[in-house]
Formats: structure tokens, sequence, C-alpha cells
């Protein structure tokens, strides 16, 4: 959807001149018409999508995943012992955990009401066995004052494959028979992954947020509406390919809400990016059909490069060979290309409907007393700010940089990690069964370590004796099982409680310390091989490898969007700045995460339940994201500098207006995915609330200080050098133009 140039002779340094003859340039216009003339069939294929694939994901229900093991870690292989000579843990392990009100669990009623339940939970499908604690096997499952109790649930398969119907089916049995005397919350991986998750708040003031935004830079509610109903129709057909694909892929229960949270901020991006051009046009006197048009084959190339940026950065994902990933990053890329092509397609038959109605009644006036305006604009705040800029580069540039780089200090002591059911909404069954269970037998109960072994010979037993004794005397081991072998008395499996939560630094650090220093020396010459595993330990491994691996994400996205910068803007420097920027940006974006989850600043103010490292994955995610929209800003700011280059050659003329043209959108798109990520700070997900936070960050910083004070700054001091490329690259490159113009219609 470029102009292709094969053979072009021209430098991109030659002022004035065109596209040649041997230019091949894919028809957007013609599109963009036959959108606006075909409206209604347009309009018709969108809602018949939505309400089709709508349908087919409640039909099918939904089958969320969050497995995140990564072959060869060390708990993955303690994960496939335990598998092969332990019956009861193939399956997935939840608990339904139970709290005495106004008494103690051993009264004979209230023992009495939690034994009938547990019978009826051993009765739901799928269910294997279910130990309690009033058995002698459970009898270590209720605490020392009998007021905290909990029963282990084995299921006869792994989480990822549980249905939702049987694990909601689990949870209304077991809450059923809760009283006044009995509080009943359930936790587990199983039990996370049925929970639904709450976006319907916070989608809805996202929208409210937007269409504020829009309604002051537009000044017409028309065209504040129209982004975000193209945005809408977009993210709802992606939100149900989500969950249908959930069938397919590994797919977080979080991805739906993050899908709609990127969807809703890049749709109404593209939207307002082509719907500010076709407004502009309509004021200089084109025809409506004209003006869209000709907004879509120039603000609409932008947009369409910048979607595919994205989507290229998210599906760089699979280079990391994580499939915890795969499911995400495909379902982002579906969304993000989905709101792509609707302000590429659906934008225009919408134009078409209200016709000059989105100029707003005082616009319409203005047009039809004053007649047509020219569509570049010399006045105003930004012609002044961008003049200024120019006159004095170097200190706003110099300071620009400070403040970057200061917000993004505290990214030297990111930590990352995974957050547990502490993490969890206030009020959700896994918070509370969570919280529950830290009270009852402190907050390492939530995450035990498991050391496991096999037992080539029965003596072995004596050896794995010695390493429990080991562990149990270092600090932070609150408590230590005495070993359990498998029927088959091949492996056997000790279970290490710390005194820390699962996702605390502390916990991570007895971790290392037992598996470098006190198994080793304690296994030494035994001929067992004692490995580490568990639920925290998986968290930990799989936290290792990912961040092992975040350097040569970062590298491929890099790489690959200077490549595309450099085809746009047939510049070296264009797109080494951008690149530079970019990685600055989220720097900036990570050291903010950092002080406010890790480090509490401002938690309570931004209602952060609970202090926490950053989820491992939000940075490649977030990269990806980020890196695709700040590509978008590049983008529609260059290509309009460029555009002023190509005609008169002056790299300070080209670098003001580009600058005075698309600053005011430029912010304007900014403000709006900034109100709209902050908004996600209301579902009490800590995931989704990490994700606000960064992204929003991230925006404040790229669109307010990068785009419209450094890259500027640093464009005007290294005058022509920003649009040089050396001649025998440019003969060996294909052209790609984001800005093509056509000849007005005469229809």
């Amino acid at each position: 959807m470029f102009v292709l140039a094969n053979n072009v002779r021209h430098s991109a340094m030659e002022p004035g001149r065109g596209i040649d003859n041997e230019t091949r340039t894919f028809p957007m216009p013609t599109m963009a018409r036959w959108c606006f003339r075909h409206r209604k069939l347009v309009l018709a294929l969108w809602l018949v999508a939505l309400v089709l694939f709508l349908g087919a994901d409640i039909a099918a229900k939904t089958a969320y995943s969050s497995k995140f093991q990564i072959p060869n870690t060390e708990s993955t292989r303690a994960l496939n012992i335990l598998k092969s000579n332990f019956p009861s843990a193939s399956g997935e392990a939840d608990q339904i955990v139970m709290e005495a009100k106004g008494g103690t669990l051993a009264t004979p009623a209230t023992e009495k009401q939690a034994e009938a339940m547990l019978a009826k939970v051993a009765s739901v499908p799928g269910v294997e066995t279910v130990v309690s604690p009033f058995t002698s096997a459970g009898a270590a499952q209720i605490n020392a004052s009998k007021t905290i109790a909990f029963a282990t649930v084995y299921w006869d398969t792994q989480s990822q494959n549980l249905t939702n119907a049987q694990v909601t089916r689990l949870i209304t049995t077991a809450q059923a028979s809760q009283g006044a005397h009995l509080q009943i919350d359930l936790g587990g991986q199983a039990i996370e992954n049925a929970q639904p998750q709450k976006s319907s708040d916070s989608t809805g003031l996202g929208v409210i947020l937007a269409l504020i935004v829009l309604g002051i830079l537009f000044g017409a509610v028309l065209a504040a509406v129209i982004p975000i109903i193209t945005a809408l129709i977009a993210i709802g057909i992606g939100f149900a390919i989500t969950g249908l694909m959930s069938h397919v892929f590994a797919v977080a229960s979080f991805v739906p809400i993050l899908g709609v949270l990127i969807g809703l901020g890049v749709g109404i991006d593209y939207a307002l990016f082509i719907i500010t051009r076709h407004r502009s046009g309509l004021r200089a006197g084109r025809s409506i059909e004209d003006a869209t048009a000709n907004a879509v084959n120039t603000a609409g190339r932008a947009v369409f490069f910048a979607g595919l940026t994205v989507c290229i950065a998210l599906l760089g994902q699979f280079a990391l060979g994580v499939t915890f990933l795969y499911g995400l990053a495909i379902a982002g890329a579906i969304t993000v290309a989905l709101t792509m092509f609707a302000a590429l397609t659906l934008l225009p038959a919408f134009l078409g409907f209200f016709g000059l109605r989105v100029l707003g009644r005082r616009g319409q006036r203005e047009l039809e007393s004053t007649g047509p305006v020219s569509e570049q604009v010399e006045a105003g705040f930004w012609y002044r700010w961008s003049r200024s800029i120019e006159r004095r580069p170097t200190l706003p540039a110099i300071g620009a940089l400070i403040i970057v780089v200061v917000v993004a200090l505290p990214v030297f002591s990111l930590r990352l990690g995974l957050s547990d059911a502490g993490s969890d909404p206030a009020g959700t069954t896994t918070r509370l069964a969570y919280d529950t269970l830290a009270k009852g037998f402190g907050p390492g109960f939530n995450g035990p370590l498991e050391l496991v072994t096999t037992l080539p010979h029965r003596s072995d037993l004596a050896a794995l004796d010695k390493v429990a004794r080991a562990a149990s005397e270092q600090r932070g081991v609150v408590y230590v099982t005495p070993p359990r072998v498998s029927p088959s008395g091949k492996a056997a499996v000790v279970l290490v409680y710390p005194s820390t939560a699962p996702q605390a630094a502390q916990t991570s650090a007895l971790l290392h310390t037992l598996r470098t220093t006190v198994i080793p020396a304690a296994e030494a010459g035994s001929g067992v091989h004692v490995l580490v595993g568990g639920a925290t330990a998986g968290v930990d491994d799989f936290s290792a490898v990912l961040a092992s691996k975040l350097a040569l994400f970062i590298a491929v996205v890099v790489v690959v969007a200077f490549l595309l910068l450099m085809l746009v803007f047939r510049s070296l420097l264009i797109p080494a700045v951008a690149s530079v920027m970019n990685l600055l940006s989220v720097g900036a974006a990570l050291g903010i995460m950092n002080a406010v989850f890790e480090w509490g600043w401002g938690d309570s103010l931004l209602g952060i339940s609970r202090t926490g490292p950053v989820e491992v994955f939000i940075p490649v995610i977030m990269f990806a994201v980020l890196f695709g929209l700040s590509m978008d800003y590049e983008v529609f700011l260059v290509s309009r500098m460029q555009e002023e280059w190509v005609s008169s050659h002056d790299n300070h003329v080209a670098v003001t207006k580009g600058q005075t043209e698309t600053g005011r959108v430029i912010t304007a798109a900014a403000l709006i995915m900034i109100l709209v990520f902050l908004s996600f700070l209301l579902g009490g997900n800590i995931i989704i609330q990490q994700f606000g936070i960064g992204l929003a960050g991230a925006i404040i910083i790229d669109a307010f200080i990068v785009r419209t004070v450094l890259v500027p700054s640093l464009m005007h001091m290294t005058g022509k050098a920003n649009w040089w490329l050396p001649t025998w690259l440019d003969r060996l490159l294909p052209h790609v133009n984001t800005e093509v113009r056509e000849r007005t219609s005469t229809t």
C-alpha cells in the first residue's frame, strides 16, 4: 500500500523531484473512493463481521491459560519427575481455603459442614481426588489454632486443559456451603484462569475521556464520535477473535483486556490522523470525496506504516521462542491490524455518511462565509513554538535529554518477576484465599519450594533427608516437610516453606542460595541430584529465561524499524535518531514502572494495592507496542517535514513547518492515549495496571518531550545531514513513500 519505485535515479537530496514514471502505486485513493461510494455496503460488512465473530466467541466460550513453563529449566525437569512418579501430581492442584468465623473448624457443626462440602467437590467432573484437612493425610493442612485450613483438589489434567464450566462448577459447589460460621475461598492456577476479567468500567471511562479530548480538539460532536465508533467496531472483532484463539494458542486471561487497551489507543489515533487531514481538506475547498481520498492517500499511508510496524514488533516476540507469548503476540497484532484496516476502510464510509457535518456548525459557517483556506498553518501556538525551537535548538535539546535520562534512572534497579494471587484485585476469591492462607500459615505458604529427586536406590532417601535438614537451617525457611516417596519408590519430594511471599525478592534469593550453595554441598558424594521446583521456582526460571532473551528481541525490533524508516525517509540519521529516542522512551517507561510498583512511589494515589516486581513479559510487550506508537508519531511528524524538504530543500523550513502542522494533532492523540491507558488503573488487575502506567508514562515522555522538543531540536542542529543517504544505497533500495499526492477528482 506504499509507493514502490524501481531503479529510481534521483537522490532524496534533490529538491522538487517527484516520483518518476517507473513508480508503481497501490491505488489507496481508489480504495478510499470505493469505500466512500459504497459506504452502506462497507458499514454492513463490518457490522456483520462484528456480529458473527462475537456470536462465535459466545458460543465457543473461552479457554484462557497462563501456562508459562519453559523446557530445559530446572523447575520443568522437577515437574516432569513429579508427573512421572506421583499420579496425583500429574494434574492441576488447586486449594479450597476455609476459615472459621466466631469459632474453630474443630467445632462439630462447622467441621461437618466443611466435610459435606468437600464430599460434593469430589464428585465434580474432572476432579481426581480431594485431600481433606480433616484426615490423617491432610493433617498439616490446618493451622495450630484450627481457625484456617485448606483442602487440596487434584484435577485429572493440567489447568490449560480444563474448561471454564468445570472450574466454575467447582467454585460454585464449594462456595454454596459457606455461611455465617464458615468462609470459603479458592486459589490455584485453574481458578485464576476462570476468573472473569472486568474491564467495562475502565473501558467506558477511557472512551468518555477520549470523547472529551476529541470534542475539544474538533469542536464538533460527529468528528469526535467517528474515531471512537470506528475503533470500537474493530476492537470488538479483535476481542472475539482473541477468545476464539484461546482454543488454539495459550492465551492468558489478561490478553483480551490488553487488546482493548492497545486497540482503543491506536485505533482512535489512526482515525484521528485521517479525520484531521480530511477536515483540513474540506476547509481548503476540496469536495467531500476528494478530501476523504486525499486524507487516506496521505495520513492513511502514515497510519498503514505505523500499524504495520506495531504488528511486526508484536510478532517479533516469536523470536524469543517462548510459547507463553505467542497467543498474546498474535492477538495483539490482529487487533492492531483490524483498527488500522478500519481506519482505512470503515472511516471513509463514515465520512461519506456525515459529509460536511464533521466540521461542526461553526466550521460550516466559516467555510460558507470566508471560503477555502490554506491547508498550511502559519500562526498559533505551534507555529510560535516551532519557530522558537528553530531559533535556539541546543538548550531545549539538552534540557529534554536530561529530563528523559533522569526519569529513566530507576530502570537500573528494575526487578522482573511474575505476580501471584496476592496481586489479584481485592475481593476476588483467589485474593481472599491467598490472604487467608498467609494469615493462617505465613506468606510463604502460598508458594512452597519443592525439592525433587529420583531415587535409584531406596537407601538414597537418607541423602535427601540430609538435603532437607540443610535447607531447614537456612535463614528465611520456616518449615520443611518430611520426604514424601512416590508409590513406585523411585522419586521423592520435600516441601520448603519460605517466610516471605512468593514474589518477594527474599524468596528469589533463597531459591538461588539453595540451588547454588546449600543443595550442592549437602548432596555431594551421594549420587543423588536434587532439583528445586514448584510454582515459585517456575516463575523465577521463566523470568530468568525471558529476561536473558530481551536484548535479542529489542535488537530485532530496532533493526527492522530502522530499515523501514530508512526506506521511507531515504536517510540514515533520521532512523538512527528515532531508534535511540524510542529506546529512551521505553527506558523512561520502565523507570516509572519500577518507581511505582517496586519502590511504591505514589502507589496509594494511583490505586495500586500491592508493590512487587514488574511482570517479566511486560518489557517485551510494552517495547513492541511503544515502538509502534512512537513510530506512529515519528512517521506523521517527519513525513510532513520530508514533504517540505522535497519542495524547498531548506531543512529549517521543513522541520519548522512539519512540527507546526502536526504538533497539535500529535499531542491531542497522545493525550487521548494517556487518558485511555491511565483509565485501566481502575480494573484492579496488577498486570493491566502496570501496562497502563508504563504506556501512559512512555507516551508522556515520547509525545511531549521527545517529539515536541528533542527530535525537532536535533534535526535543526544536524541540518541537511538529516536527509543524507549514500547514492549507491539509494539506488539499491526500493522507494517507499508515505505522502503521495493525488490529482483532484473532477467528478
